[in-house]
């Protein structure tokens, strides 16, 4: 049970736990039928991730049905922030003044404070849960390959493999492309939005027929 709470990310949303990065490549359609074949070229991420544009609340739209989140009925959401640390870190950086500082100073304050992870969700008798964990980047090169710890030492990853060039919208999954998840800034999106998105996740080797969307309260709302 533990590990499976580790593995909790987000529907996070948040998430996370950034940039442009990407690429919104949603593919060819036959490019879209490589999960068809069995086979599938290693999943891969946005190129950079701005993690200070990351930060902050993720909606959850839709993701892959997984045990660590069957509980969870609607409003599903995940909230990334700087640990104290980090916050510490980027200040005396850019005290510094210097752009150089500032980078150095946030990579040293993730290293020793990391992002710490909300995840929340209502459940079907109306009570609200909530998930606590940290998250860490594997790859700085790219921040766009991170791993989520719920319950120590078991961690899961955290990849983010489509980004919306105004971070309005994310995509993560991991290696294995058993979970998958989609993320909004807003509890609602564009029904031409999420199509362009399952375009690009069939074009990274998943099945979007898998997908299940969330119900978010605020979006019936509105």
């Amino acid at each position: 049970m533990q590990k499976r709470k580790a593995m909790i990310l987000g529907g996070m949303a948040g998430g996370l736990i950034g940039g442009v990065m990407g690429g919104m490549a949603g593919g060819s359609a036959g490019a879209g039928l490589g999960w068809l074949a069995g086979k599938a070229e290693p999943l891969a991420t946005v190129p950079h991730v701005d993690l200070s544009r990351y930060l902050g609340r993720w909606y959850e739209i839709a993701r892959y049905p997984n045990l660590f989140q069957r509980k969870c009925d609607r409003d599903i959401t995940a909230e990334y922030a700087l640990a104290p640390r980090a916050r510490r870190g980027m200040i005396r950086g850019m005290m510094r003044g210097m752009v150089r500082g500032m980078v150095q100073g946030m990579m040293q304050g993730r290293a020793q404070g990391k992002i710490t992870v909300l995840n929340s969700c209502t459940k079907r008798d109306g009570s609200v849960e909530h998930a606590n964990g940290v998250a860490v980047v594997v790859d700085p090169l790219s921040n766009a390959k991170l791993k989520v710890t719920f319950s120590w030492p078991f961690a899961a990853d955290y990849w983010i493999i489509d980004l919306g060039a105004n971070y309005e919208y994310a995509v993560v999954g991991e290696p294995s492309r058993r979970n998958l998840w989609i993320l909004s800034r807003s509890p609602q999106m564009s029904d031409s939005l999420y199509e362009q998105i399952l375009r690009t996740v069939a074009a990274r080797g998943y099945n979007p027929k898998k997908l299940v969307r969330t119900r978010q309260s605020a979006a019936l709302a509105a």
